[in-house]
């Protein structure tokens, strides 16, 4: 079980062992950095992210506790540097509003849908459909969504996650995916 291999690195690291936690960086690096990319959308910001919640995590690791899943602990680490990250950014209010202004709607344009050289290229320009769609999401939406289906946490890990009651969890992904669904259909 994952969860439990984690708890053991954990120890292993607390010990001393500086392989162990080696070993969940390895594994934690690259959900991390997906997770940071979606919400900044910025390479090298994304992997500064990431190394900060290593190191964040490292200094913490003897606050851990076992009762918790350990990716459910790193990834509350995570958001919480998100957060920080946006409060010093002073990011703008998006409106969810279905009429956009101009500017969004310049955003949303897309090349005409001619038939494609194959079907490699189709899904790929799809991906990238989605990924601008997610992308245009309001951050609170994003978050819960990209933790959800891209990271594939359940809406209880979520919730343990940001501190929400889980109906709000399920709530908000459900807004997110609807939002989604809306943009897609429009374009």
């Amino acid at each position: 079980m994952a969860a439990e291999e984690d708890r053991t690195l954990v120890r292993r690291s607390l010990r001393g062992e500086r392989q162990a936690f080696e070993m969940l960086v390895r594994k934690y690096q690259q959900p991390l950095f997906n997770y940071f990319g979606r919400m900044v959308q910025e390479r090298e910001l994304s992997l500064d992210l990431t190394q900060e919640v290593f190191l964040r995590a490292y200094a913490a690791l003897h606050t851990y506790q076992e009762k918790f899943q350990f990716s459910t602990w790193l990834f509350r680490i995570a958001s919480n540097l998100l957060i920080d990250h946006w409060r010093k950014k002073k990011l703008p209010l998006v409106s969810i509003d279905p009429n956009p202004d101009e500017e969004e709607q310049q955003l949303r344009q897309l090349p005409d849908q001619e038939p494609a050289v194959s079907e490699s290229y189709e899904r790929k320009e799809l991906l990238k459909k989605i990924e601008q769609a997610i992308a245009q999401l309001p951050e609170s939406l994003r978050e819960l969504f990209v933790l959800r289906h891209m990271n594939d946490f359940s809406y209880e890990e979520i919730a343990t996650i940001k501190h929400l009651p889980l109906g709000t969890v399920k709530n908000r992904v459900f807004q997110a995916r609807e939002w989604l669904r809306a943009r897609l259909e429009e374009k």
